[in-house]
């Protein structure tokens, strides 16, 4: 039997959070080895785990996968998030592709300078609520159905359920127009593994405070 899947990264969100979901929506347990000083990153690097000088890194069924969506399209596949067939895939990878450029932004604000916040929230706003969260609400609108694809639980409701809760982070009121959306969320949060992950002391991780990314940025710098 295959051991638990082992995530090495630093202890914080980053581009690793997007996994936990994924891995937790699944109901997959997992183990989680953290870099806590640059020599933790050079040890992983240099014993040639890292094949291009970069975590995440996941440790699954004998491979030691890099590469966020790469990583993240591997569970998909395994778990049965991925569609029923090639088409649902095609839908479900560009739904994830266009969270993906909102979470970007979403992902480095904790780390800019204070002086680039404020036009960067003022970005993640305008975009949430005018370009992304109104594509979304469309799709669940033209099919009424459950989920974004197919009617089943899929990689992009997990991710876009994840993106949900930390645009809310930044701006409370941001899903007030957004009735299925709020839906969606609901729906994906009651699910018994998902609504596992969500209760205080599972592996998911908080929004960095300064302490935790100047942790963060010793490691990197």
């Amino acid at each position: 039997m295959a051991g638990k899947p082992i995530l090495h990264y630093f202890d914080g969100r980053g581009r690793m959070e997007n996994i936990r979901w994924l891995l937790a929506a699944a109901g997959v347990e997992f183990e989680e080895r953290f870099m806590k000083t640059r020599e933790d990153l050079e040890k992983v690097r240099k014993d040639g785990s890292l094949m291009f000088q970069q975590v995440p890194m996941v440790e699954i069924d004998g491979m030691k996968l890099v590469q966020t969506r790469a990583i993240l399209n591997y569970i998909a596949a395994k778990y049965n998030l991925y569609g029923k067939d090639i088409k649902e895939r095609a839908l479900i990878d560009m739904y994830s592709e266009g969270m993906a450029d909102l979470n970007e932004m979403v992902l480095v604000y904790p780390y800019l300078p204070s002086s680039d916040k404020g036009g960067r929230l003022t970005q993640i706003k305008e975009k949430s609520r005018n370009r992304y969260f109104p594509a979304f609400e469309k799709v669940l609108k033209s099919h009424g159905q459950d989920y974004l694809v197919g009617n089943r639980l899929s990689k992009a409701d997990v991710l876009l359920t994840e993106l949900l809760y930390n645009v809310e982070e930044l701006d409370s009121t941001v899903l007030a127009n957004f009735p299925l959306l709020k839906a969606l969320r609901t729906r994906v949060s009651n699910l018994p593994t998902v609504k596992k992950f969500l209760q205080p002391g599972s592996q998911r991780k908080p929004l960095e405070n300064e302490e935790s990314v100047e942790a963060v940025k010793k490691i990197f710098s």
